[in-house]
Parts: structure tokens; C-alpha cells; sequence
């Protein structure tokens, strides 16, 4: 999960009169009005419609697009290593040992095969073509999109006896393909530097590309990928896994006490359609399952995820019908019991995926889901017969699933009956409601403590920005099931103020506020109870997060004031430019620990005003590395904590003692 800051101000918005316009704005629409945009002009132009973002996440989808050509020819087993290397610019190096762009000349092109495949979109070998069997790249401007994006790149190409070299800067040719003389062995490198009039971020973080370079290694079972980081001290890893997705499962439960003691994998092909699932369950309470089609993350699922769904839920009833263990008045599990405390890896191969866009988050191939389920049901069936003992202990943790969400339904049944999750109908009492009715313009603030929440409450907007306060720490959801979360009454009262309700109930159409801002004082605790609300939102109600919806608010650290003349500081370095502006004389700084040090003025001045305030929205990027952390800092286990603090301690700009 990331916090991007976005920097308001932001504005409420006018409408202008009609009467307002530019003169026959609307009615000198001819044909000199459009525009072509021909070659990779449309990827510069709106550069967003290709790879999501100009942000963080755009700059690391560049290095991932490039990575994805390289796992392509690994998948037609012409590549064993693959290495990316982030360089003291945060330009990239990405190379790999497999055939090498082809560089004659493309038929009806002529062009060399690099500079079709660099320069123009929708073009490659995975069209049908017998290049590639597999692919996750059929979208085909991926590569392309990195040129575009870039200010410079080079790409260089082992092939035929000879390496060969293009360069490119912005998209367009800069230097024609030449030979630069023999070579041993094959493959590709290309280098890039991303573009800084593209994107808004430069800096690369190796904690992202590492979790997906390791992501790829452990879905193709052999094949070497390095991560080497020249920045600062440097730093490297190498990720081999010759168990696959077996290691994968593993490594994603290393942090919890699994159920059954060895992962549980099944591999088959049909129809030239590769199936293979790994899954163990653990003794938490939460749910891990990761869908892949040709090593793509397909986030939102598709297919193959409903059919390995169904499918386990299937096996387990039938299989406690025949043992007797559900009884004929017992209700079936669902799905839900089954897979409580599950950490699954779903990956597929197929000819020819059908994704959802070009960020390829959901697979539609409509046959995977029968074949997956008929793979599934045949051996699923046969190891819970041949693994009695696992089978039991599986038909228990389903069994206490179920009635735990018998308990967590009664108890939503029961606080519903005393009006406390009923939304608009019973608004909490501490709640400062604000008097707009549109969803889309409202603001919720989510604030620690009275004191901090009579400031807020005195400074707002009151048009258009509510205010709830919270009485001391909220619990920590990570270690509760929804029952024992709903006897807490901060819980209740952030259910019953945002209106979506949770669980099966959860309906984000009945988001009360569409900004949700969680502010928080400047310390330790502060820190903490910020903690615990992400959990909370990140447990029980993560499309908040992952629509966008849930911000932190970023109070100023600092107040200089020289004479009558004041300014804010919102982080060390926006101070000492303030010294350096004031210069020599009598400057006062206070240090600002706690919200309720700032009268209202200066609340809604520096923190709450959509003109001048600064947030950080909350945005989840990568599933493995928020339930990673998650389970890190809110688990049970405090050496994983003290881990997580000696990594990190270098990293911390602000610290209260």
C-alpha cells in the first residue's frame, strides 16, 4: 500500500455563464479542428491511457513492460536470467540471455525488426505469429510505451553473430541500427531513462521491483532473475526458485503458523492450457489467494480465480457429506469458511488470454474457468481421500469459520436493532455532520481525541466537511474476526458514520463521504492510531483504498515566525528554506507535536482549507507487500516488528522522543 502525496490546492469549481463563453466556442467545430497523432504522439499525449499513471506507479510499470518481454521468452524456454539494474540517475538497465529482437528488415515495414518493435504500437511477434506460444504482452505496445515515455534509450541486440544498436530519445530515432561488430550468445538489453517532462516521479523504489521480480521468479520455476541497485551503498538480490509456486505459498505464509504442514500443489495441461495451484492454510483469519494468467497479476481476477473458487468449496462440502462430518440439517459451507485463513497461488498459461485493458488486471477467457474447476475437482478430491488427517483438520478451520460468521452476522442483527449500524437513520452523537447531501462533494475527517476534534469541528467548512472524533486507540482488527471488531464501539461508530456497512453488507454506493481524511497529531501515537484505522479500512472495507477514497492529512511540523510574519513548515527541509529566507535576526520555531496546539484559524488555514492543504492519498499498489506489512506491523509476532524498525530505522526524517 503507498501514500502519494498529492498537492492541493483544490479548487471547488465554477461554472461560467453561458453568456460567459468564447464567442461560437462551440459552434466553429470543422475539420481543421482534429487532430492525428500518428506513430507514439497518442502515448506522450496521454501517456496515463497506457500505463495507468504518470506517478510512482507509472514509472515502475515502464520497468515491468520491459521485464514482461524478457519473461516471454523465457516462457518459450530460449531464456534462463534476466537482469535489472537501477543506476546512480535511476535510469534502467533490463538485459536477458534469450534470442534477441530480430534486426532484418520486417516485411511491408522496411524497417529493422527493433525499430518496429520500439516505434510502433501494436506491433511484435505474439499476433499469431509462431514467435510466441505464451504471452502476457498481446496488447503489444509495451515496449513501445517505454520509448515514447523516455527521454533516451538504448537497445542493444546479441543475434546472428553480431551485437547491434539503436538509440532513441523520446520515441523517435536518434541513432539508426548499426553493427557494432561479432558477439557470443544472444539476447537484449535496453536501457532507458523515463522522461521528467512525463512523470511527476523519478526515483525508483527496490522494494516494489524487487516484490515483482521475485513475483515472476517464483512463477517460473528455474528462472534466474538478478536486482542489482548502484544508488547509495548498492544492494543486490538474486531470486531463483526451483519449487515454483510451491515456494511461492511459503514464502507468503513464512510469517504465520500454517494449518497443514505442507503446500499443496497440482499441475496439469489441457488443451494447450497450463493449470497450476499451490495453497496451504494458516491460522489466521484472513484470506491470501493471487490469480496469474502468463505471469500477469490479474488483481481483479477473472476466470480462473471463480473456477478455483468454486471448485474448493465444492470439494470440501462433498467431502464432509461422505465422511458424515456435516450432518443433513447442517447448512453448506461457503465459500468465505473455506478459504478463512487460505494463502493460494492460482497461475495459468494459455495461447490466447483476454485481459481487461492493457493493464491487464482481470483474465476473460470464459473456457478457463470449466477447465481449472475440472482440474481441481479431480485431484483436490482425490488428496483429501488420501490425506485424512489434513482433510479434518481443513473441515475444522471451515467449521469455525462458519459459525464465527453466524456470530458476526448476529451481532451486525444486533447492533443493527439498537440503531448502530443503520447509517443515515442513526448517525453517532460525536459525529459533526456537514449540511451538503452529495456524497462526491463531502469530506469525512477522522481525528484522534476532543480536543483536536473541537478545533476541527470550529474550523471547518461546515458545508461540506464532517468531523469525527475518536476516543483513545482503536483495536486492532488484524487479530479479530468481525464479531469481536463489533463490540468496539470506535469500530462501530466509523461503520455506522461512512454508511457502507461491512462484510457481505459492504455497498460502496452508500459511501456518506467521498473523502475519507485521517488526521492525526505528529507523534508516536498519532502514528499508531493512523495505523490502526488503515487496518481497519485495509480489513473490512478496502475498495475505500482502492477507489481512491481514504487520504491522510499532513499537518505542518513547524511554525517561524520573525516580527509579525508568519509561515508553516511541512517537513525539515521546508524549515530550513524559511531560515534561509528569513535570514539573520530573532526567529521563533515551535515544534508542532499535537493537533490541538493549533487553534482553529490555523487549523483550517494550514491542514483543512481545499486551497492551501496538503494529503497524501492512500492507494494500494501490490496486494503481497500490504498483506506483508500488515501482517508485520500488526501481527503477533514482535521480532518481525524489530526487523521491520532495524531496516527501516535509516529511512525515518521525523522522529519524536
Amino acid at each position: 500500500m503507498n501514500n502519494s502525496q498529492t498537492g492541493f490546492p483544490e479548487s471547488e469549481g465554477t461554472k461560467a455563464n453561458k453568456d460567459d463563453r468564447e464567442p461560437n466556442s462551440a459552434l466553429t467545430y470543422g475539420a481543421e479542428d482534429i487532430q492525428v497523432l500518428e506513430g507514439l504522439e497518442p502515448v506522450r499525449v496521454r501517456p496515463a491511457m497506457y500505463i495507468g499513471s504518470t506517478g510512482e506507479k507509472g514509472l515502475h510499470h515502464l520497468v515491468f513492460e520491459v521485464v514482461d518481454n524478457s519473461i516471454d521468452e523465457a516462457l518459450a524456454g530460449v531464456c534462463t536470467h534476466i537482469e535489472v539494474t537501477i543506476h546512480n540517475d535511476n535510469s534502467i538497465t533490463v538485459s536477458d540471455n534469450g534470442r534477441g529482437i530480430p534486426v532484418d528488415v520486417v516485411h511491408g515495414e522496411n524497417k529493422s525488426g527493433v525499430e518496429v518493435v520500439m516505434t510502433k504500437l501494436h506491433a511484435g511477434g505474439k499476433f499469431g505469429g509462431s514467435g510466441y506460444k505464451v504471452s502476457g504482452g498481446l496488447h503489444g505496445v509495451g515496449v513501445s510505451c517505454v520509448n515514447a515515455l523516455s527521454e533516451k534509450l538504448t537497445v542493444k541486440v546479441s543475434r546472428d553473430g553480431s551485437l547491434w544498436q539503436m538509440d532513441f530519445e523520446r520515441g523517435a530515432v536518434a541513432t539508426p541500427l548499426v553493427n557494432l561488430g561479432p558477439s557470443e550468445g544472444t539476447g537484449t538489453t535496453v536501457w532507458f531513462k523515463p522522461d521528467p517532462e512525463i512523470f511527476s516521479e523519478l526515483e525508483y523504489q527496490y522494494d516494489v521491483l524487487s516484490q515483482r521480480l521475485r513475483e515472476l521468479a517464483f512463477l517460473n520455476k528455474g528462472l534466474t532473475i538478478s536486482l542489482i541497485d548502484e544508488r547509495g551503498a548498492g544492494k543486490k538480490d538474486v531470486f531463483i526458485y526451483e519449487g515454483g509456486i510451491v515456494h511461492f505459498v511459503s514464502h507468503l505464509n513464512q510469517n504465520r503458523e500454517p494449518l497443514n504442514q505442507s503446500v499443496i500443489y497440482f499441475y496439469s495441461k489441457k488443451d494447450m492450457i497450463e493449470v497450476e495451484t499451490a495453497f496451504q492454510w494458516n491460522r489466521s483469519y484472513s484470506e491470501d489467494v493471487y490469480s496469474f494468467a502468463n505471469n500477469i497479476n490479474t488483481h481483479e481476477g477473472g476466470s480462473h480465480l471463480v473456477g478455483f473458487k468454486s471448485s474448493l468449496t465444492k470439494c470440501i462440502n462433498k467431502h464432509a457429506r461422505e465422511k458424515k462430518w456435516l450432518k443433513e440439517k447442517d447448512a453448506n459451507f461457503t465459500g468465505e469458511d473455506v478459504r478463512e485463513g487460505l494463502v493460494a497461488v492460482i497461475s495459468v498459461k494459455l495461447p490466447n488470454p483476454q485481459f481487461e485493458g492493457q493493464t491487464k488486471t482481470k483474465l476473460g477467457n470464459p473456457e478457463i474457468k470449466s477447465v481449472v474447476e475440472s482440474i481441481m475437482e479431480d485431484k483436490f478430491g482425490i488428496f483429501l481421500e488420501e490425506n485424512p488427517e489434513t482433510a479434518k483438520l481443513i473441515f475444522e478451520k471451515s467449521m469455525s469459520a462458519s459459525k464465527a460468521r453466524d456470530a458476526a452476522k448476529k451481532a451486525r442483527e444486533a447492533v443493527r436493532r439498537k440503531g448502530l449500524l443503520d447509517g443515515v437513520s442513526s448517525l453517532p452523537g460525536k459525529l459533526a455532520d456537514c449540511s451538503e447531501k452529495d456524497a462526491s462533494k463531502c469530506e469525512l475527517y477522522i481525528v484522534e481525541g476532543d480536543s483536536a476534534g473541537g478545533s476541527a469541528k470550529q474550523g471547518r467548512n461546515r458545508h461540506f466537511q464532517a468531523i469525527l472524533p475518536l476516543r483513545g486507540k482503536v483495536l486492532n482488527v488484524h487479530r479479530v474476526r468481525t464479531d469481536e471488531a463489533l463490540k468496539n464501539e470506535e469500530i462501530r461508530t466509523m461503520i455506522t458514520a461512512l454508511g457502507t456497512g461491512i462484510d457481505e453488507d459492504f455497498d460502496i454506493s452508500k459511501l456518506r463521504y467521498h473523502k475519507i481524511i485521517i488526521m492525526t497529531d505528529a507523534d508516536v501515537d498519532g502514528s499508531h492510531i493512523r495505523t490502526l484505522i488503515l487496518t481497519f479500512f485495509y480489513h473490512f472495507m478496502r475498495d475505500l483504498i482502492s477507489e481512491g477514497h481514504v487520504y491522510i492529512a499532513q499537518p505542518p511540523l513547524f511554525k517561524l515566525k520573525k516580527g509579525k510574519i508568519e509561515r508553516y513548515a511541512y517537513s525539515d527541509a521546508e524549515r530550513d528554506a524559511v531560515l534561509k529566507e528569513f535570514g539573520d535576526g530573532n526567529i521563533v520555531i515551535q515544534r508542532y507535536k499535537g493537533l490541538g496546539e493549533m487553534n482553529p484559524e490555523q487549523l483550517w488555514e494550514t491542514t483543512m482549507d481545499p486551497d492551501n492543504r496538503f494529503m497524501r492519498q492512500v492507494s494500494l499498489h501490490d496486494k503481497v507487500i500490504a498483506d506483508d506489512t500488515f501482517n508485520t506491523l500488526m501481527g503477533d509476532d514482535p521480532k518481525l516488528r524489530k526487523n521491520f524498525i532495524e531496516q527501516y530505522a535509516k529511512q525515518v526524517k521525523n522522529l519524536d522522543i
